[in-house]
């Protein structure tokens, strides 16, 4: 991939200073509550569904096509899928032979990881076409909760807003239509034949729509799949978009969030579902913007063009 941009040692030590900050402000507090042995619902999925860790996310790159030079480009020589410049492109950029100097080594990525590529920009393009679905009002939250006085429910420590029954009766008088194979794979097994879709991972590019909260997240998990081709400011936009994501998807779940200062999204209502709906409107045209963003710099960094 021919060089676009070239940072300077003092700018790309500024971006990874500043993108350290942004992560520390999530993964610190995080830490600290794991270290002390206590749970946030909303907070640690980030770090705990998700597999990036907080180490992993704080390391700043600069993105596919971008040279970094000073302290940093030494630093990044050790790095997995980084390389030195060439001679010539050397002299193209006015640098010369004794200046430190790195860029992303997109042949070397693609070579050991195409189809991982060649994956995300399939599922991000194929959900970006589709037409939404905006009728699951977040019900695949109450589907896991289902029968919990005899199976449980994911989140133990956390009381259910309607109580067992209440939670069952929303279940049961709800059409359910999940069609998100990473939150109907936690169903109850007696809510799973429920549902009016049964996605599997095969059919996980044919099902994923724009409308889907955890589709919407999951623009984070295809982004940091490929890092180091993305810059990390983008894969950080992704990052949040999914936090603020999960604070909704939790609001209209079925727990008593009271003590964490959560209000419900009351699906169980007429209002309750119109809220839903709105907020799900918005958030889809946010992910709608990253997805284009992330298919953007993967298809010029890498030439994959996937579907259209």
């Amino acid at each position: 991939m021919p060089v676009a941009l070239t940072l300077a040692g003092p700018d790309a030590e500024d971006r990874a200073r500043r993108h350290a900050a942004r992560v520390d402000a999530y993964a610190t507090p995080f830490l600290e509550r794991r270290n002390r042995g206590e749970k946030h619902p909303v907070d640690d999925f980030l770090f705990t569904y998700y597999t990036l860790t907080p180490g992993q996310m704080r390391r700043w790159h600069p993105g596919a096509g971008v040279v970094v030079t000073g302290a940093q480009a030494r630093e990044r020589r050790a790095w997995k899928h980084y390389r030195n410049l060439t001679e010539a492109e050397r002299d193209s950029l006015g640098l010369s032979y004794d200046d430190d100097a790195v860029t992303v080594d997109v042949e070397d990525f693609m070579a050991r990881r195409r189809g991982t590529v060649e994956f995300v920009v399939e599922i991000l393009s194929r959900t970006a076409s589709r037409a939404p679905r905006l009728g699951c009002f977040g019900l695949h939250e109450w589907a896991m909760a289902y029968r919990s006085e005899t199976n449980g429910h994911r989140h133990e420590y956390l009381d259910l807003r309607l109580g067992a029954d209440g939670t069952d009766a929303v279940v049961e008088g709800a059409r359910i239509s999940c069609s998100h194979i990473d939150a109907f794979r936690f169903f109850a097994p007696e809510a799973a034949p429920l549902n009016e879709l049964q996605p599997t991972r095969e059919t996980q590019r044919d099902l994923e729509q724009p409308g889907c909260l955890h589709a919407n997240m999951d623009v984070y998990k295809w982004a940091y799949k490929v890092i180091p081709l993305l810059p990390s400011e983008l894969v950080a936009d992704c990052f949040e978009l999914a936090g603020r994501i999960r604070t909704m998807d939790m609001e209209a779940a079925p727990f008593d969030l009271s003590s964490w200062g959560y209000e419900p999204i009351r699906i169980e209502t007429p209002a309750g579902r119109a809220e839903y709906v709105r907020r799900q409107q918005g958030f889809m045209l946010e992910a709608q913007e990253l997805r284009e963003a992330v298919l953007a710099s993967l298809r010029a960094s890498t030439g994959v063009s996937g579907p259209r």
